[in-house]
């Protein structure tokens, strides 16, 4: 897929994310690799995207102070650059998840499971995928994913949105976190977080 300075672009401070359709069985970074080029005003073939021992993708050393991530969901794909600061993006169908709690009670902390315990059932379901998608934009922004583990940082249910508690030193103080939550499209939860 070829993509333009038209296509579907989000801004907010100092991150730009778009999303495109994802063939389940492609690959990412082909797909990623065009609109990063355009965005990055630079030769697809120079950007040298790789990807470090924890599959983390990384641009070719000579853009010092760009980060890129995406995440992929569904059908779609979703990717974020921000200049200045370290990014994490998470995208997720909104689907049926009958076992929602049990995945609650299991990774996240025990003040986060109760907290989702007590929402009215017609809007736990919701509340837990932008639980879910908060700690991942997050640990993927970190750089380990969730292999660091969603119960190293916590949050707390403020209205209709999550904010960040506290945290394992290694994820810097929650001050220092900026998320923001969005739905890209019809049916999908996107969650971007980035920290300088």
């Amino acid at each position: 897929m070829q993509m333009t300075p038209d296509s579907p672009t989000f801004a907010t401070g100092p991150v730009r994310c778009t999303w495109m359709p994802h063939p389940r069985g492609t690959p990412a970074t082909p797909l990623a690799t065009p609109w990063l080029a355009v965005q990055l005003d630079a030769p697809e073939a120079t950007l040298g995207i790789w990807r470090d021992v924890h599959g983390r993708p990384h641009l070719d050393g000579r853009f010092a102070g760009i980060d890129v991530n995406w995440s992929h969901s569904g059908e779609q794909l979703l990717v974020a650059l921000g200049k200045g600061v370290r990014i994490g993006a998470d995208l997720e169908f909104m689907r049926p998840r009958p076992r929602a709690m049990v995945l609650a009670e299991r990774f996240f902390t025990p003040a986060e499971a109760q907290a989702l315990q007590a929402m009215p059932a017609d809007r736990r379901e919701t509340a837990f995928v932008r639980l879910w998608c908060a700690k991942e934009a997050v640990l993927k922004a970190h750089g380990r994913g969730i292999a660091f583990g969603l119960e190293r940082l916590e949050f707390v249910h403020e209205g209709d949105t999550w904010r960040l508690h506290a945290c394992d030193p290694a994820l810097g103080l929650p001050p220092d976190w900026t998320l923001h939550t969005f739905a890209p499209m019809p049916g999908y939860l996107a969650t971007l977080a980035w920290r300088a």
